[in-house]
């Protein structure tokens, strides 16, 4: 007997978790057309705005994103009785994310950023927010780009194919921690590609790129990821 409760435990316990781990992939899928449509409406990446609304909701797991339809940690005045809060409720879930665009556009500390970023660069974008005070934390921006490389959101911003991100700034500090002044920069192989042209888009070689990645051939397959 207690064996059988046993495995029913367990079982209920992975099923469980079979859910949640599926929950932020069906939430990108939920949320993705909206974000493009904001996107596409004022240029701001797709990939920002789902990632900081996975962040700042848990995936639309949280307590105000179920009960209030806040799925950006906005605070303000609310009239929900089901729970006691500090954040603004809202009647839709595309409202929330509506006024999310809103509050960047209506701030002094945001509002440039529209000017200053493209609707590709979402890591610009994270640092900007972050240094305008939306989040008290330091590793917030890391956290939203993070979730942008694990969910591989960037995809969602219709990127021109010869698009070259912006080199990612290392200060001195972080060169003598890491022990290397390369950015990290990663490209995911496409069908067609090949690394004459790769290095021609990147203002590199392709030798370069072979000895950076340790290839033996110049061959390449679709899927591939290599630095550059």
């Amino acid at each position: 007997m207690i064996k059988k409760l046993l495995w029913v435990w367990l079982s209920v316990t992975f099923i469980s978790f079979a859910a949640r781990a599926q929950s932020t992939e069906d939430y990108i899928a939920e949320r993705l057309s909206y974000a493009q449509e904001l996107m596409r409406e004022h240029k701001i990446p797709a990939s920002i705005i789902l990632a900081i609304a996975i962040h700042e909701s848990a995936a639309g797991q949280s307590k105000i994103a179920r009960y209030m339809n806040n799925h950006f940690g906005v605070k303000g005045p609310n009239t929900n009785e089901e729970i006691r809060s500090a954040y603004r409720d809202y009647p839709t879930i595309e409202e929330s994310y509506d006024h999310f665009i809103e509050f960047l556009k209506s701030r002094s500390s945001f509002s440039p950023l529209f000017e200053k970023y493209d609707q590709y660069d979402y890591r610009g974008w994270a640092r900007g927010i972050q240094r305008g005070g939306y989040a008290r934390s330091r590793s917030w921006a890391s956290q939203v780009v993070g979730l942008i490389k694990k969910y591989e959101l960037y995809q969602y911003d219709e990127r021109p194919d010869d698009y070259i991100e912006p080199a990612v700034v290392v200060s001195t500090k972080s060169r003598k921690r890491s022990g290397s002044s390369s950015s990290g920069k990663r490209y995911t192989v496409k069908a067609g590609d090949n690394l004459s042209t790769i290095a021609k888009r990147n203002r590199t070689t392709a030798k370069a790129i072979m000895n950076k990645n340790g290839l033996k051939s110049s061959n390449l397959k679709p899927g591939q990821k290599i630095r550059l």
